[in-house]
């Protein structure tokens, strides 16, 4: 039956390209999202400062909660102990252990700033760093630059440098010059440990081994001397680069749930597009089975020929997926999804994977398709192959009904269950659900749109587009793997962009409902502000109150019924502040004023759900793995969902990577206006400037910004490929019937006439397409909408909306119009003269 395969190939070779282009793209999508996948879970990232240990050694990267399965992982950079390294050294095979120290030092360049991270001089030689010019670092206003930074300020031994070090300008004076990696200066060592505020603990510790020493046994060891991660081979970058350890989890989520979405849309496409090949081979397959062909004979002509179309369709899809993946991977990392320090990895598991989805998908599509052509008899088959095809079967409404129950029940958990952002969680998922219990009774649903639509496009119509109704009435089975991508499309598209830009707009509610503030105060060069700034900004005539500003992430230990997901709970620290404060809390009980020492403020629906109100005590794991025991003083309301923690600024910012508050909040008293005194205050120290507070709203509005546009970039993916089954899908359709268009025409149908009832059908499959997927989004976003911003209706622009079903009544109708037209040029004489 392979023969017989391939011959069929030959001379069939245009009703096998919808499938061939619909593998190649969906091989493409696929191995592009096992690329992600894989590049998430290596994580590689090349050792440069530091490449000459063996092994590096570094604090705990996460926290397990007590009576908890799933880790929380620590956000800020952690530090190991001075003594672990004396306990390291004495490990077998350990030759000498160097203690490493990183904190932030941006140069001051003629107003501008250099980003670069000081350390001490003992840690140059993992590098390794090389004098070219000068010596070492000896006194405590002595600093090693290295060439780069050097050329790029135009500096030389015994230049004065001004440098940002906790959030204050100091000079130094350039000692020495190295090469080496650039972005980086060097202290002496009581300096280092001085900038750094880590007295008696380190950044990491660089371990060096003897030569033929056991790596995997001193790492063994050295892991049993207490909590910490240890670093080896191509993780060691980790360690001079704990962000992209960050980015780990949220570039595998990506990738998994883009890539399951992926996999499904590619297997409905694959399968969608052979079903309508198959229906279009029923005369074929009759003729076959009424010369003793048998039903396995039939199964396996069309497994050859499904094989014969995919096989060579993933080997064209590979080169795409390579290129999909790498330019996916470039997008993420330049809009902070992705660390840019990470290597781009893409073995032989993400191709395997891709392309044995590609080939299931065309496989089990093709022999789902043709099932019935090959199982019924002879006869049967020569009767039926004229007629409508009977498209029920009890498999595909246990099916449908299944994923149609499914969708109900993630529709259900999301307006009962979830709050707030992770709502997303279940109304993603239920798209999917939906889209697909919609297509398996798709016959169904298409004649119950047709039968809502046809009577008022009836009433106005022609003779031309009466034709076309009564036409697809009598193909409503056809027509529907028509009507099908479209619905797809529209429904995918809909749902997925409007969830973000709800989304989008529910956060930015949530943080400015409070918002208070009315100008604040940042750093230029990302250092942070000087702890003594905020008294300074209080004494400002016109301002009514100022606090220090300090996001993290932490954890709860105690009460374990705090509502706060295992990835962690959003901390947010101010300064100790009266009912004037410019703090985005909008208390309910107790007070701000008492927000000193170990002490915080927590949510009401916290209080509710634990019991526990003022005066009681809260356990905490701070963002570097500190635990803290601290005491209620305040609580406040909070929208669903977005509740934070609120701690004293002091306290929070002492345990992130920064060690310093990155904004002050400023609130202005009744018809004062003191912006002028402001900025004169913020230019006597350098790098610190005065913005509105939309300078705030941005920031808080970066994150789920950034999170919406990985969403619109891997829809719009989705959304180009559901356009490709459209095409395909249409295209391949409209040339089947060129003996149909034929026998028109020979009986006196003009070319216009034949094209105006194609326009009529085109519209009755555009408009049947979208209500179904607008149907199918509004399933979605209504439950999804009233959980996240308390409204039914989405919020996003309504020409989005617009544009979507724009776009799906356009390539409607080029779909059918374009191939159709070329059709209609051959002489109909000699097209039905032509086999099938």
């Amino acid at each position: 039956m392979m023969k017989l395969a391939l011959r069929t190939l030959r001379f069939r070779k245009g009703g096998f390209v919808a499938t061939f282009v619909a593998v190649v793209f969906g091989t493409a999508i696929v191995l592009a999202c096992g690329g992600l996948m894989e590049t998430g879970i290596r994580s590689n990232v090349e050792a440069t400062r530091m490449a000459a240990a063996d092994l590096i050694v570094t604090g705990p990267d996460s926290h397990l909660r007590a009576g908890r399965d799933e880790a929380t992982p620590l956000t800020e950079q952690t530090h190991v102990p001075a003594e672990t390294a004396a306990k390291i050294r004495a490990v077998d095979g350990v030759t000498e252990v160097v203690g490493d120290l990183t904190f932030p030092t941006p140069l001051s360049l003629d107003g501008d700033f250099l980003q670069a991270k000081g350390h001490g001089w003992s840690s140059a030689r993992l590098a390794p760093y090389k004098l070219v010019s000068g010596a070492a670092p000896r006194a405590p206003t002595d600093v090693v630059l290295d060439s780069s930074t050097a050329r790029a300020g135009n500096l030389g031994v015994g230049s004065q440098v001004s440098l940002l070090t906790n959030g204050e300008p100091s000079t130094y004076t350039v000692r020495g010059i190295a090469d080496g990696p650039a972005g980086h200066t060097f202290f002496s060592a009581p300096e280092a440990t001085r900038l750094a505020g880590a007295e008696g603990s380190f950044t990491a510790l660089a371990v060096l081994v003897a030569p033929g020493t056991d790596l995997g046994a001193v790492k063994d060891s050295v892991k049993d001397l207490g909590d910490l991660t240890v670093h080896t081979g191509s993780d060691r970058g980790l360690a001079e680069h704990p962000d992209a350890a960050q980015f780990r989890e949220a570039l595998i989520a990506v990738a998994g749930s883009f890539g399951g979405i992926a996999t499904m849309t590619m297997m409905f496409v694959v399968a969608s597009t052979l079903a309508l090949s198959a229906q279009h081979r029923e005369r074929e397959f009759a003729l076959l089975r009424s010369i003793g062909t048998t039903p396995g004979q039939v199964r396996r002509m069309i497994l050859g020929e499904s094989l014969l179309v995919s096989i060579p369709a993933v080997l064209a899809g590979l080169v795409p997926g390579l290129l999909l993946g790498r330019f996916l991977f470039e997008q993420l990392a330049e809009h902070g999804v992705a660390s840019p320090y990470v290597e781009y990895r893409q073995g032989w598991i993400p191709f395997a994977a891709g392309a044995g989805a590609a080939v299931l998908a065309a496989v089990g599509a093709g022999l789902i398709a043709a099932r019935k052509s090959a199982r019924i008899k002879p006869v049967e088959a020569l009767t039926e192959s004229g007629l409508q095809r009977k498209w029920f079967t009890w498999t595909r409404l246990v099916l449908g009904v299944l994923f149609l129950g499914g969708a109900i029940a993630l529709m259900i958990v999301t307006a009962a269950v979830m709050t707030g952002p992770l709502a997303a969680a279940t109304a993603g998922p239920s798209i999917l659900c939906w889209a697909i219990g919609i297509a398996l009774l798709g016959p169904f649903w298409t004649k119950l749109t047709l039968a809502l639509i046809r009577w008022p496009l009836y009433a106005v119509s022609k003779v031309n587009g009466r034709l076309a109704i009564v036409n697809v009435s009598a193909r409503s089975v056809a027509m529907s793997a028509a009507v099908m991508p479209v619905m797809l499309a529209v429904g995918i598209s809909t749902a997925n962009l409007y969830m973000q830009t709800t989304s989008v707009h529910a956060s930015d509610q949530a943080f400015t409902k409070d918002l208070r503030a009315d100008a604040v105060l940042v750093s230029r060069a990302n250092a942070g502000l000087p702890a003594p700034l905020v008294d300074e900004v209080r004494k400002v005539p016109g301002v009514a109150g100022a606090s220090s500003y300090v996001t993290s992430l932490g954890s709860v230990d105690e009460p374990r019924k705090a509502p706060f997901s295992e990835d962690g709970a959003p901390l947010l620290g101010v300064s100790a502040q009266g009912t004037d404060g410019p703090a985005p809390v909008r208390v309910t009980s107790g007070s701000l004023e008492g927000l000193t020492g170990t002490t915080i403020a927590v949510p009401d629906r916290m209080v509710e759900k634990t019991g526990q109100g003022l005066g009681s005590t809260v356990k905490l794991t701070l963002g570097d793995g500190t635990p803290v025991e601290l005491r209620v003083v305040a609580t406040f309301a909070a929208e669903r969902g977005y509740e934070s923690l609120v701690l004293p600024a002091e306290l929070l910012a002492q345990h992130t990577t920064a060690r310093l508050a990155p904004q002050i909040l400023v609130r202005y008293s009744p018809g004062a206006n003191p912006a002028p005194a402001l900025a004169e205050l913020a230019a006597t120290h350098p790098g610190v400037q005065v913005t509105g507070r939309e300078a705030l709203i941005e920031g808080n509005r970066a994150d789920a910004q950034t999170q919406a546009w990985v969403n619109y970039l891997l829809v719009g993916l989705l959304i180009g490929y559901t356009a490709v089954s459209v095409v395909n899908t249409l295209a391949s359709a409209t040339i089947r019937r060129r003996r149909e268009f034929a026998l028109q025409r020979l009986t006196g149908s003009t070319r216009g006439q034949v094209l105006r009832m194609l326009t009529t059908e085109s519209t009755l499959v555009a408009t049947s397409g979208i209500l179904l997927g607008s149907a199918v989004a509004a399933a979605t976003l209504i439950p999804f909408s009233a959980k996240v911003s308390g409204s039914a209706v989405p919020h996003g622009p309504w020409y989005v909306y617009l544009v979507i079903i724009g776009a799906a009544s356009a390539l409607t109708y080029l779909s059918t119009l374009v191939p159709a037209t070329g059709v209609l040029r051959t002489n109909p004489a000699e097209t039905t003269s032509r086999p099938d």
